[in-house]
């Protein structure tokens, strides 16, 4: 186990506390590792009724995964890269797959990983402090951990829209999108994980009585452009009905996109396409790990890494550098099946 997940019974519930301050809680391998050994050793444990996943201190719920050492990984052999998104994922269809009720508390930034270990849980607990956002486009990655799965079942293209730009919303508009079943004030959090720990056959009610209005979700005002704009699967023709709408709304979403990898956009747009279609959690978990396996030793993810996250120039070099080179051979050779052997599997039934 690692000090940075903390694993403790408490009543009749299990706890899981992110505890990487320092890099607001974003995962590491080892972290990944300790809660699927905690999820796993409760799954059998008939005095743990439902499973609780929050953060210890500072602003972030979880911030994502270890992008440097994903770059690192990726700049030579990329063995650690995969092994991180093979556990990485394993976390993730274990969650969504789980007998017992999750209660995630999104309290603070929810961005890339923290959604993958947030989204599979019954009830998702947004608050104030709430920061939720797929940002991979602008580091030439891809919304991974299930966004393939999630993104595409949101209201019309609120997916697509999310996904491309890396829009962030907060904690109302995650309610509003059922990104969120709860809005709660932080200052009821406590009260809400000792209750639950008291009685996890009555989250629901628990939830309930704890929730207040959110304030309004900006982002409703915005549905019918999103789904006008961001209709169509083809990068060419979102970018096209971005510029040629007259309102400085299109145009900022225009000028945001400019900045995103176009390779990764358009990786994006087939992975939610599919990701409507797929039959189990566990197939989208397979293709992702095929792209996966393959953009983090691409050009856009280490210079998006090197501008964004190393440098911080934040003026990445995209190659391809158009929409139009960004051909359907090259999207088709990220999402090709991995040699025999290599793909993704699942956690063995327990």
């Amino acid at each position: 186990m690692t000090d940075e997940i903390l694993s403790k019974q408490n009543g009749r519930i299990g706890h899981l506390i992110l505890n990487r301050p320092s890099a607001l809680h974003a995962l590491n391998l080892p972290m990944c590792e300790a809660m699927i050994a905690a999820l796993q050793g409760w799954a059998g444990d008939d005095a743990v009724e439902a499973v609780i996943v929050d953060h210890s201190e500072g602003r972030g719920f979880c911030a994502g995964g270890d992008i440097r050492m994903l770059a690192e990984s990726g700049a030579k052999d990329g063995k650690r890269a995969r092994q991180f998104f093979h556990t990485e994922y394993r976390l993730n269809h274990l969650m969504f797959e789980y007998d017992k009720p999750i209660v995630a508390f999104m309290d603070g930034i929810t961005m890339g990983g923290g959604v993958g270990i947030s989204q599979p849980a019954q009830y998702r607990v947004a608050t104030e402090n709430t920061r939720f956002a797929m940002p991979e486009t602008g580091i030439g990655l891809f919304p991974d951990v299930g966004g393939g799965w999630y993104l595409p079942r949101l209201e019309g293209r609120v997916g697509q829209f999310l996904a491309l730009t890396g829009a962030r919303i907060d904690g109302g508009e995650c309610l509003a999108l059922g990104l969120a079943t709860h809005y709660l004030p932080s200052e009821n959090l406590a009260e809400a994980k000792e209750r639950i720990a008291t009685n996890p056959d009555r989250i629901s009610g628990i939830l309930g009585d704890l929730s207040v209005t959110p304030p309004e979700a900006k982002i409703i005002e915005h549905i019918d452009r999103i789904n006008r704009h961001f209709a169509s699967d083809r990068y060419e023709d979102i970018l096209e009905a971005l510029e040629s709408a007259e309102s400085d709304w299109a145009l900022q979403v225009r000028d945001t996109l400019g900045t995103k990898s176009l390779q990764t956009c358009k990786v994006a747009l087939r992975q939610l396409k599919e990701g409507a279609e797929m039959p189990d959690f566990a197939s989208q978990m397979r293709q992702e790990y095929r792209i996966g396996a393959r953009v983090v030793q691409m050009h856009d993810f280490l210079e998006g890494v090197r501008a964004v996250i190393i440098d911080k120039d934040n003026a990445p070099q995209w190659n391809p550098a158009t929409p139009q080179e960004v051909s359907d051979e090259l999207i088709d050779s990220i999402f090709a099946p991995l040699p025999e052997g290599e793909e993704w599997t699942p956690l063995a039934a327990t």
